[in-house]
């Protein structure tokens, strides 16, 4: 792997990032000046578009997406993923930027790793290490700051908010988990293609979209097509492909560009106002994440030395 190589990858992934960022600032956008827009709508259409496209790219790129559906337990995978993994990881998001904002909504978010950290001591019986029991301290800490601001006694965000966000953290760990088990063999394009399109059908089967009485400005609908676009499509190709010039702990630390993004055009653009608590404690959260994400690929590497002592 040559330094232009790694580079590459590196931007790649940073640059993903960003425009993930980017999508929750269009979506608070969106929300604030279209309130008849619901947080269900916009995942629906999302993930429809998003997934269609994804598929579509697939085909062209040889990727044979049908392919999956030939084996059950592939098929199976594949929309439990869809159900349980991005449902909540985008809906359960932009519920969280509609009733709070961006940058808070993103940072809660970023907490997922954890939940995974958490999964894997409970039920693979892997001890956390050191460093993440540092990390889980410091995040704890700092989302102790961003709902507290620093009063024990009282609740500095809504619990609305705080609930939304708690839930797409846990959609970011099963997110995760759920499709790492048929990534190697389908590819990402596949998997997420699929995914996407099933989570948003069933969307539409539970609210069906056109059901919707919206009033789309134009302005508007460009928003909706970066957060289609720009925030979805164009960052997973972008961070799919970094990994290939860069390891994927590598590219788990570029996460942290996601809260960031979402911070700096939130107050640019939007004029959110976050106090001082909320940057030290989302700076606790992305430096604990961080942490973890050094440390990942030696639990990995633990687990695939105990998977084979116990198979052989």
């Amino acid at each position: 792997m040559t330094q232009q190589n790694h580079l590459r990858g590196v931007l790649l992934a940073s640059s993903a990032c960003i425009l993930w960022g980017i999508s929750g600032v269009a979506a608070s956008t969106l929300f604030i000046n279209n309130p008849h827009l619901t947080a269900m709508w916009l995942t629906q259409v999302r993930m429809i578009s998003a997934g269609l496209i994804l598929l579509v790219w697939g085909m062209v790129a040889g990727k044979h997406p049908f392919k999956i559906w030939h084996h059950r337990h592939a098929a199976w995978t594949a929309v439990s993923y869809g159900l349980l993994g991005l449902i909540p990881v985008q809906l359960c998001y932009f519920e969280a930027v509609r009733v709070g904002n961006a940058p808070i909504a993103t940072i809660i978010q970023f907490l997922g790793p954890f939940i995974i950290s958490i999964y894997y001591f409970l039920f693979k019986h892997v001890t956390p290490s050191r460093i993440e029991l540092i990390g889980m301290i410091m995040a704890f800490i700092g989302t102790l700051l961003i709902v507290t601001h620093g009063h024990l006694n009282s609740l500095a965000i809504s619990p609305v908010i705080l609930f939304w966000g708690g839930l797409s953290a846990i959609g970011v760990a099963t997110n995760t988990l759920i499709s790492r088990t048929i990534l190697p063999k389908y590819g990402a394009l596949t998997v997420t293609g699929w995914g996407l399109l099933i989570a948003g059908l069933f969307l539409t089967l539970l609210q069906p979209m056109w059901r919707v009485h919206l009033t789309i400005t134009w302005p508007q609908l460009g928003l909706l097509i970066v957060i289609i676009l720009l925030g979805t499509v164009a960052p997973f190709l972008m961070f799919a492909r970094s990994l290939s010039d860069i390891l994927p702990t590598t590219a788990s630390l570029m996460d942290a560009f996601e809260p960031l993004a979402a911070t700096v055009f939130s107050i640019t653009f939007l004029n959110v106002q976050l106090t001082s608590f909320d940057f030290i404690g989302g700076l606790l959260i992305i430096l604990a994440v961080m942490a973890l994400s050094l440390n990942t690929h030696k639990m990995l590497h633990f687990l695939r030395r105990r998977r084979a002592h116990s198979s052989s």
